[in-house]
């Protein structure tokens, strides 16, 4: 039996017959399982136990959306002339109202329907320019440590990942002059994202001239991933990279309604950029998908389109549930970071102990459940992530527990066992 043949999956049918499927494809082999499948089996088995888990390893909003989207919603799917297929790449309105919202908050200029698409939430679109660029053998350059999909959307593709570290030391900044050239040779596309996912680094927007320059020497798509643009505290303004003089010519930028309105679970993003890259996306797309429910595209227009100023209140929310994490990780001995940006904290874990181990030993210790650094790459490793979206009391409960934790030296039962396989 060939490698291959192993992942043959033999099943019962209706009247006993067994069957066996054909094989999967080899594209799907190349991808590991989802990084959060293993942390969130063993979730379910501790509730089943009994045990109270505060989940700090969501990154999901658990506030909702301003009153007045909700509403522009309700009116929408109230018309019967809602309910029917939309328009690909988005209803025109939700054009106007993305190159608006880029106008007022960043000062860019944008054509609707050509440097502007929406998307079914940016992962579909993060994943679908892989597959609209990448060729076997082709390279695409992704941050380590980084959001999974960047890598999942290359593999699936059949290009190769090459991994760009993000140091504490150098703010979370990759070198890029440092890619061999022998990988530059068969890049394809370059990833970054700012307010960054996880480590919450900044980048100036000198930081995106050089970018900029840098794909445009060695012929690079880039694609800067911004959801967390407006989750921001303490005065800080995120840039955008289109803000560069010439970053059209050589970057798209994917923005979502997730994180910037609380919009998760709607599924509503947008790629706004190259009009020629957007164009292959978008013929890519109206192969694999229909547009999204034309109410909440609506309710997308009376988002982007209304008054921002609740954002503020929303982002005070998130600054004070960060203060106390921050107060309860240094009362606990770990070393972190005040972050300006997103909606996360990451922080150093003591020597002696993988990420894995830490986050396992915490989850079954207190039932308080983080996500390890190498979740997300190599070079998370030392790290671990905490979600603000969970409510406030739950945090401060959350760092209570972890504070009592780690008072305590390292039992049997603690180091005990295998932690859960990230």
């Amino acid at each position: 039996m060939s490698e291959h043949q192993t992942f043959q999956i033999p099943y019962l049918i209706r009247g006993g017959q067994t069957i066996v499927t054909p094989p999967i494809a080899r594209r799907l082999t190349a991808m590991p399982p989802y990084a959060f499948a293993a942390l969130t089996q063993r979730i379910a088995a501790l509730k089943a136990q009994g045990r109270d888990v505060i989940r700090l390893d969501i990154g999901s909003p658990d506030l909702p959306p301003a009153p007045f989207i909700i509403e522009a919603l309700s009116r929408s799917a109230a018309r019967a002339d809602r309910h029917g297929y939309g328009p690909y790449g988005g209803i025109p309105e939700l054009h106007q109202a993305i190159a608006g919202y880029y106008a007022r908050r960043f000062g860019v200029e944008l054509a609707p329907g050509r440097e502007t698409l929406a998307l079914i939430g940016s992962k579909e679109g993060i994943f679908n320019i892989a597959l609209a660029y990448v060729d076997p053998g082709d390279v695409v350059l992704v941050p380590d440590p980084g959001y999974p999909t960047y890598s999942m959307g290359a593999l699936l593709a059949g290009g190769e990942v090459y991994p760009l570290p993000l140091r504490e030391e150098n703010d979370f900044l990759p070198d890029l002059e440092a890619v061999p050239a022998e990988v530059l040779r068969r890049a394809k596309l370059l990833w970054l994202s700012y307010p960054n996912n996880p480590t919450t680094g900044l980048a100036p927007l000198a930081f995106f001239e050089q970018a900029v320059d840098f794909a445009r020497r060695h012929n690079v798509l880039l694609c800067h991933d911004n959801p967390y643009a407006d989750v921001t505290f303490d005065g800080y303004v995120a840039p955008s990279i289109l803000q560069v003089p010439g970053a059209k010519e050589v970057a798209v930028e994917f923005n979502s309604l997730s994180k910037l309105y609380n919009m998760g679970g709607w599924r509503v993003g947008m790629v706004v950029g190259n009009a020629e890259a957007i164009g292959h996306l978008a013929r890519l797309k109206s192969n694999i998908d229909t547009a999204l429910f034309i109410s909440i595209q609506e309710a997308a227009v009376a988002a982007l389109n209304g008054d921002q100023g609740w954002l503020q209140a929303r982002n005070a929310v998130y600054r004070e549930r960060r203060d106390i994490v921050i107060e309860g990780l240094r009362a606990a001995g770990l070393a972190v970071r005040v972050p300006q940006a997103t909606m996360y904290v990451w922080a150093r874990i003591p020597d002696g102990q993988t990420s894995a181990e830490f986050a396992s030993r915490l989850l079954e210790d207190t039932g308080v459940s983080l996500t390890p650094g190498t979740v997300f790459g190599a070079c998370g490793e030392g790290y671990i992530r905490i979600s603000l979206g969970i409510a406030t009391e739950r945090i401060r409960e959350a760092m209570d527990r972890l504070r009592a934790w780690m008072a305590q030296p390292l039992t049997q039962a603690a180091t005990a066992g295998k932690p859960i396989s990230f």
